[in-house]
């Protein structure tokens, strides 16, 4: 480790220095299938040529002005995003959590709007929105929040995929908005019922409360649709996402519509970095990238033949307790914990991502091939079977 870090991420051995499309190098020349992308990040794999060519040609042109000026490529780029979610309205952050805190902050301005003073925000079991103060205070998780007292308030947990939890707090006058990621991603690929998010929909038209869809690791393709959003049939008022928006380049998104879209004006949020020329022009290509060649279908295709796969590679492991996916969001969840696995996967040439101890979380570059998706079940399937047996022999 850097003796200069802070440590804020452990002990950290291995050294990426290279990436060219769904592989990644070490400083020793050894060669990685990543199927973790970076956390969702690198939904067109590593280098992609496209995105390198924008990037460069951008930071020879203009990298950088202030938001005190109109920046063509952002603009552009809202008008991608808003036409594929069907909001109204963009604000550019440099990451997830930023554009969780502008929906947060949104909440705040709604509340004003009707005259509540201290208003809550229902958010979920085992979510996970980021590590700001207010983001965190959202996140579950004693382990994530532990020593940042005192906390942001008026953050109220229910259990996640539990539509009934939600509507019981309907007789509190202080609440005005749900938030919710379609699908739970750090918690390890929790997939609600079908029709969760549309009856979440209709509690919050009921209570006239804003609904909040979190899709920093679920948008951009990944789910099986450009926004999950779309997948299930239910338009939220705000909606974030980073993550795979810039393959790479630190951008993030708050999207709204109807009054949310409405409650900033000048002064009341910023960003020096937000949406300056280089991050929108990579995110632009990234967009018609992930649309041109039909990316988000390619997802729901790989996400079927990956599970297919394991299930049937996994049939007869007894550590297997279940293997699940929407789209390229993939998960194998054992019945004990196996953080053992993530450092056996190395030594195997795999990059995976252990969640909550026991889930083998994979979120797979979108445009990866069948060889290399072949290659992801061969040594997965081989690693977690020898690894379970190992364990009944001792």
């Amino acid at each position: 480790m850097g003796a200069y870090l802070m440590n804020n991420y452990g002990n950290r051995t291995l050294s990426l220095v290279k990436g060219d499309g769904r592989y990644v190098w070490d400083s020793e020349g050894r060669r990685y299938l990543d199927a973790l992308t970076g956390i969702a990040v690198c939904g067109l794999g590593h280098s992609h040529p496209a995105v390198s060519k924008t990037i460069a040609e951008q930071a020879a042109t203009l990298s950088h002005v202030s938001n005190y000026f109109r920046i063509p490529q952002q603009e552009a780029l809202a008008e991608k995003l808003c036409s594929e979610s069907g909001m109204e309205k963009v604000f550019f952050s440099n990451s997830g959590a930023e554009a969780n805190e502008a929906a947060i902050k949104l909440t705040r301005l709604y509340a004003r709007e009707k005259g509540i003073s201290k208003p809550t925000v229902v958010v979920m079991e085992n979510c996970f929105h980021g590590r700001t103060m207010a983001t965190l205070s959202a996140t579950w998780g004693a382990k994530v929040r532990q020593g940042f007292d005192p906390l942001v308030e008026k953050f109220v947990h229910v259990p996640f995929n539990d539509v009934d939890a939600v509507a019981d707090l309907a007789s509190d006058e202080s609440v005005v908005a749900v938030m919710v990621e379609p699908v739970q991603g750090e918690a390890g690929i929790n997939i609600p019922a079908a029709d969760y998010l549309q009856k979440l929909r209709n509690v919050c038209d009921n209570n006239d409360w804003l609904l909040v869809f979190d899709e920093i690791q679920t948008g951009n393709g990944r789910s099986g649709e450009y926004f999950a959003a779309t997948l299930a049939g239910v338009k939220p008022d705000i909606l974030t996402t980073a993550k795979g928006l810039g393959n790479g380049v630190p951008i993030g998104a708050c999207l709204a519509r109807g009054i949310a879209a409405d409650l900033f004006g000048p002064g009341s949020h910023g960003s020096t970095y937000g949406g300056n020329p280089l991050v929108c022009a990579a995110a632009n290509t990234v967009f018609d990238v992930i649309k041109e060649e039909q990316l988000a279908l390619r997802a729901t295709q790989l996400g079927e033949k990956l599970n297919a796969g394991f299930s049937s590679g996994l049939a007869n492991c007894h550590a297997v307790k279940e293997v699940r996916n929407m789209g390229l969001l993939m998960a194998i969840e054992m019945n004990r914990e196996c953080s053992e696995l993530y450092g056996q996967a190395i030594e195997a040439g795999l990059l995976i991502n252990i969640a909550g101890g026991n889930r083998i979380r994979l979120l797979p570059a979108l445009n990866t091939t069948d060889p290399e998706a072949d290659e992801l079940l061969d040594k997965l399937c081989s690693l977690v079977n020898n690894w379970a047996n190992t364990a009944v022999n001792e």
